[in-house]
């Protein structure tokens, strides 16, 4: 088990993880304290626990939009993966046509 201290909004924390998350919980703290230093230069000093709140906020709507990024990006996939089986519907039936005008002209 190892014990992390980052930095956020220039308090330090002690943080537990499995050693091997130790390099991530770094790199996402490290991602965190530049997203508060952001925060702080719009909306000042604050009580530490407001600052939090509205760093947490901040944080969830970031999330929010990039559920629906998704969601919208899962969409068009489903419609690309939907006119793509259309097509091969489309060029499995233009071939059994070819199959079938083949069929006649070696008959003939």
């Amino acid at each position: 088990m190892a014990l992390v201290t980052v930095s956020v909004a220039g308090r330090l924390y002690d943080i537990a993880c499995d050693d091997a998350q130790a390099s991530s919980v770094r790199e996402l703290a490290a991602a965190l304290d530049e997203r508060a230093e952001r925060l702080e230069s719009q909306v000042g000093m604050q009580p530490e626990a407001r600052f939090l709140v509205m760093l947490g906020l901040t944080l969830a709507d970031e999330l929010a939009e990039a559920r629906a990024e998704i969601q919208r990006l899962a969409g068009d996939l489903a419609a690309v993966a939907d006119g793509d089986a259309r097509l091969a519907e489309g060029i499995a039936r233009m071939a059994e046509r070819i199959d079938a005008v083949a069929a006649r002209l070696e008959r003939s």
